[in-house]
């Protein structure tokens, strides 16, 4: 990879939002190993410091900052951006609209115009499949997008800024959208996303694991070594620049089943409490075709070996207390269980 002469000497430097993050942090990891500098961005609303790496330069800040940012621009000769920050509370997204969009749109926004400025090489974007809404699975990147919640919503609107920028303005950029990702380092005591930490959360609490709806829901759960290192290295591939990319697992599973499967890594029997049915997606899962012909990728971390592996760092780190999210903006169909919890 051609680098530049910069104040960190001949490697890239690179800039990572939400850096102290689940997958964020496992991102800063790989780009170490491939020699880059990395410059965190995190405000710690949902990562933590312990998990940032110490030969990363860590800024606590928002991306909705935008002195801020463009500071880190002038300060730094930044060359990728990895833009993972987000809150990406995918159902709660309804009933916390504004919220949703400062964070996930315009910080977004904040990130683009700077990387502009600044002739960034690469602007590197994990979207979700959430853009695809309720299409028909297993969805592909020709299928159109059709967000159905606030967050999909704001994740697609990134991805159609980021064409337009490098229609406009010559950014290149690459977008990932991953699926139900899970693994060590996710923050298990946040009980709105991340069913996978919420339902080893609530068995190590000795808690029932509460289930929306019929639990027939089906997902395809994806280990983080699936992901993260193809997002630090995707700047290396060329080819991929300006195109979208599926990342995830073909495997998929019902909620349901899930339950089960941690039950078993955990050895209990999980007891079920099913809530009403909220608004979500039914079947959401997708296809990898075109990421496994450009990544040149086969093979995936099986599902009961994944959880395995993240058991055995939860039970390192022990169970959490669930905060309850405070900046509610619509209470109306919100669904009980999270009125209760307020």
């Amino acid at each position: 990879m051609a680098t530049s002469k910069n104040a960190f000497g001949e490697n890239p430097v690179s800039l990572v939002t939400g850096g102290a993050g689940f997958i964020g942090s496992h991102v800063v990891d790989e780009l170490l190993r491939l020699k880059h500098h990395v410059i965190v961005l995190d405000d710690l609303s949902g990562g933590f410091e312990a998990n940032i790496h110490s030969a990363a330069l860590f800024v606590k800040g928002s991306i909705t900052d935008v002195e801020l940012i463009n500071a880190l621009f002038e300060q730094h000769q930044i060359e990728y951006v990895y833009h993972l920050a987000a809150y990406a509370a995918e159902g709660l997204s309804h009933f916390i609209r504004r919220f949703n969009y400062e964070n996930n749109l315009i910080g977004s926004i904040n990130l683009i115009n700077a990387s502009v400025n600044h002739k960034v090489k690469c602007f590197v974007f994990t979207s979700s499949i959430a853009v695809y809404g309720n299409a028909v699975p297993p969805m592909s990147e020709r299928t159109q997008p059709s967000p159905v919640d606030p967050y999909g919503i704001a994740k697609y609107a990134v991805e159609l800024d980021l064409k337009n920028a490098q229609e406009l303005f010559g950014l290149n950029s690459i977008i990932f959208r991953p699926h139900n990702v899970y693994g060590s380092r996710q923050n298990i005591g946040d009980k709105y996303r991340n069913v996978v930490g919420i339902f080893m959360n609530q068995l190590l609490r000795n808690e029932k694991l509460t289930v929306f709806g019929d639990g027939n829901q089906t997902r395809a759960f994806t280990h983080i070594r699936d992901v993260a290192p193809h997002i630090a290295r995707s700047v290396e591939i060329h080819e991929a620049y300006n195109e979208t990319f599926n990342i995830g697992s073909d495997s998929v599973f019902s909620v349901n089943t899930l339950a089960q499967l941690i039950g078993d890594v955990i050895d209990v029997q999980p007891e079920i409490e099913y809530l009403e049915e909220r608004e979500e997606v039914d079947h959401a899962y997708a296809n990898h075709l075109k990421f496994e012909r450009f990544f040149n990728i086969h093979e995936h971390v099986p599902l009961q070996e994944g959880l395995e592996e993240m058991y055995e760092w939860v039970k390192r780190h022990g169970a959490k207390e669930s905060a309850s999210f405070n900046g509610i903006e619509i209470e109306q169909n919100l669904p009980n269980s999270w009125k209760a919890q307020q």
